[in-house]
């Protein structure tokens, strides 16, 4: 995926960034756990590694955030920003959940 850059952004899009490629990534986790329900293995795994993929978006995000408030940029708090925030913790935690839960079934073979 491509890198998103937050100097072409505005608050209001930054956070939009994070829950759109957050979002996209619970959906996937979720899809994974229906598709391994269905016994369809390898597609639950291909969409763990999907996730992955719009999580490290999220992150990319997350990070240049960081980064620029560490330079001393401060981040306008916004209500749109913490539920943004809070869509990509979740969704981290989602996903390393589903891929514990996954892990034992499969060693359960079930």
């Amino acid at each position: 995926m491509e890198k998103v850059l937050l100097e072409n952004l505005t608050q209001e899009q930054i956070g939009f960034q994070l829950i759109l490629h957050s979002g996209t990534a619970r959906s996937k986790i979720i899809q994974s756990l229906r598709e391994y329900r269905k016994r369809n293995i390898e597609e639950a795994e291909n969409l763990i590694k999907e996730a992955e993929n719009d999580l490290q978006v999220s992150h990319d995000i997350h990070f240049q955030m960081i980064q620029k408030e560490a330079g001393g940029e401060k981040t306008e708090f916004s209500l749109l920003l913490l539920h943004a925030e809070d869509h990509l913790m979740s969704t981290l935690t989602m996903k390393e959940l589903v891929k514990e839960i996954l892990e034992i079934f499969k060693e359960k073979n079930l």
